[in-house]
This record gives structure tokens, C-alpha cells and sequence, in this order.
């Protein structure tokens, strides 16, 4: 079932959250554009990275971080080599990938979300059995891949979490990739790619569970690491978009209400990540988990429900605390001794963190 009204939707894909400003790319683009591309390479840089178009319009960013990362990923997406975006969990590895497919193909939604269950015919095809049996193999039987749509329609398929698929089923991608063809022996034909198709994988190393890609694979794939972001101000802003993008579809309070907040998530995430206060004077330990803009989103959005719905429609420091409690401990021994010591060390310690102080010690127990 669909609806016309993206209002509606919790989460509207990008295509349809950010229709305006695809459509004003589109009428202002005058490069050169790939075979089947809805915009050209250029203006598919200016809608990840923001641009102000000659009309006036404002193309906001959708990836905070260096310029070069991304014309090096729409550049590899330009040639017949697969793009696998790399990265800690939480550097917007998947948020990239739905919006270079938004921008390339106008549909992001042809994806395969890789699990430890994923099987063959998820990238390959599959069969309506029912027809199988009633009328042996046939194409109508046959029940089509997001791969292989993008194949015969020349897109973007997407491949989310391509290293929790399991191995054998990762190298189904490989004939894809190197011959651009997906045979289907039961029907003694194939499906040719059409120009403009590739294939956006995305992969971290960090999880448990993941399965490393053959040698054979990763030659098909031109990598791009997605680094964490490289300062406060950086992560405090990709931090606040994605919390402001999110609260408008829950009709939450806005931002500006909670950058307080917002900033100290980010710092105690940093501080804990790098183990070194931000001032550089003490050394701390760190946790298990990855604490990543993601998680931070996550701990500021759940303490804006709890604002709004429980509180005055502030965030404040009781709204944040066991959020942030509870992205820090996810080893209930390792980690709650981590943390103990940072509350004593150095959050005690801090001009106007005592609110903050006083919530975490309550929710910590």
C-alpha cells in the first residue's frame, strides 16, 4: 500500500524527502551525465555536500566530512567498478548510499539488507513456487532480485551490511560485477546490465558477526572509508541535522532547543572514544561499544520523547542521561566500571555538568 502524502510516512526514502531539491538539480544541471543518471556527477556532489543552486535554492548537506570522499565515490559509481563504502559503525555509510542511489537513479529502494540469513536469491532471483509447480520455469515464475532490476533497468542496487551476509552468498555478486550478466540456467538466457547499473555495498569490520569479503570480490569493489568525524563542531552538526530531520517526522521539539545537550552527548562520546579528555590532560578508558554519531542520535531523540511527552519540551540532562547510559554500558562488567570512573573523574569535575552528574549516578545505580 502507498500513500501520496510523505507527510504521512515516518520515514520517507530521499527521493521523497528531498524531491524539491532533486528537481532543481536536475533543471539547473547543465554537465555531462552518465547513461541513465537522473543527475551528472557534479550535481550529484552538490546534493550530498549542499550547494546554493543560481535560483536561489539551498541544497542542504547530507554528509558532513571531506569534499574529495565523495567525488571519489559518484566518480567510481561513473566507471564499471562496484562502490563498497567502509566504515566504523555510525559514519553514515548507509545514509551515503541511499542518497548517491536517490541522486543517480531517483530510487534508492532497490536493496538487499545483508543479514547472517540472507540467502542466494536475495541478490541473484527466486521463484513463485506456486507457479513453479503449476507450470514448470518460466519468467512469469520468476521472481526478480533488487540486483537484478537494477540490472535490466540500469540503476543503483543498493547491498547494506554486505559482511554479515555469508560468504558463499557474497560471491554470487562476483559474475555480476566482473561480467556484468546474471545467467539463469533454468530458463537457458540471462539479464544483461544496462548502462547506468552498479552496485553500492556498504561494510564494517568492527561488529561481531561479519564475514570477510573473498580476495575476488573486493577486486570488483573501488573502497571508500567513511571516517569518523574529524572534530566537535563536525559531529555536533551531523549530530543535530539527522536529531532535527527525525524529530519532524515524530513531532518532536526542535533542535535549537537541545544543541546543549546535544554538545555534551558528543562530547562524552568523543572523550570516550579517543580516551583523552578534550583538553588532552587526562587519560581515560574506553568502552567496548563504538559510541557513534548514530548512537548519539539515538540517545538525543529518545530524550526529546522523553521531553516532550513527560517533561516541559526541553532536553534536559534526566532526559539524556539513560540514553547515554545505556549506549556506554553494553558490557555490564567492563564497561560500568569505565564509566563509574568517568563520572568521578571527570564529570564531577565540571562547571555546570552537576545536573548531568547528579542523572547519570541516578540511573547508573
Amino acid at each position: 500500500m502507498t500513500t501520496s502524502d510523505d507527510s504521512a510516512l515516518l520515514r520517507p526514502h530521499a527521493e521523497q524527502a528531498y524531491a524539491a531539491e532533486l528537481t532543481a538539480l536536475e533543471a539547473a544541471d547543465d554537465h555531462a551525465r552518465p547513461p541513465s543518471w537522473r543527475l551528472s556527477p557534479h550535481a550529484t556532489v552538490d546534493y550530498l555536500m549542499g550547494a546554493t543552486l543560481p535560483d536561489g535554492t539551498a541544497v542542504t548537506p547530507k554528509y558532513v566530512g571531506p569534499r574529495r570522499l565523495i567525488e571519489i565515490a559518484v566518480a567510481t559509481l561513473a566507471t564499471d567498478r562496484a562502490l563498497l563504502l567502509l566504515g566504523v559503525p555510525g559514519t553514515a555509510k548507509t545514509w551515503v548510499s541511499e542518497h548517491l542511489a536517490a541522486a543517480i537513479s531517483g530510487d534508492s529502494t532497490l536493496l538487499v539488507q545483508g543479514t547472517s540469513g540472507t540467502p542466494e536469491e536475495a541478490i541473484r532471483y527466486g521463484w513463485n513456487y506456486a507457479r513453479l509447480l503449476s507450470e514448470g520455469p518460466s519468467r512469469a515464475a520468476l521472481v526478480a532480485s533488487p540486483v537484478m532490476t537494477a540490472m535490466a533497468e540500469g540503476r543503483i542496487a543498493r547491498v547494506e551490511e554486505l559482511t554479515r551476509i555469508p560468504s558463499d552468498v557474497q560471491d554470487a555478486l562476483i559474475t555480476i560485477l566482473s561480467e556484468k550478466t546474471l545467467p539463469v540456467p533454468e530458463l537457458a538466457t540471462e539479464v544483461q546490465a544496462a548502462k547506468g547499473f552498479n552496485v553500492i555495498a556498504t561494510a564494517n569490520d568492527r561488529d561481531r558477526g561479519v564475514n570477510d569479503l573473498s580476495s575476488a570480490l573486493r577486486r570488483r569493489f573501488n573502497t571508500v572509508v567513511l571516517p569518523l568525524p574529524a572534530s566537535e563542531e563536525e559531529e555536533v552538526a551531523i549530530v543535530a541535522r539527522r536529531v532535527e530531520a527525525l524529530g519532524r517526522s515524530l513531532d518532536l521539539p526542535e533542535v535549537p532547543s537541545a544543541l546543549e545537550e546535544i554538545r555534551r552527548v558528543v562530547t562524552v562520546f568523543r572523550e570516550l572514544r579517543s580516551g583523552l579528555t578534550t583538553d588532552g590532560r587526562t587519560t581515560l578508558k574506553s568502552p567496548t561499544g563504538t559510541l557513534s554519531p548514530a548512537e548519539a542520535i539515538s540517545v538525543i531523540t529518545s530524550g526529546l520523547a522523553l521531553a516532550t511527552h513527560f517533561g516541559d519540551g526541553v532536553l534536559r540532562p534526566a532526559d539524556v542521561a539513560a540514553g547515554i547510559v545505556g549506549a556506554v554500558i553494553k558490557d555490564p562488567v567492563t564497561d560500568a566500571s569505565v564509566w563509574a570512573e568517568y563520572l568521578e573523574a571527570v564529570v564531577r569535575e565540571r562547571r555546570d555538568w552537576g545536573d548531568f552528574y547528579r542523572a547519570c549516578r541516578e540511573v547508573s545505580g
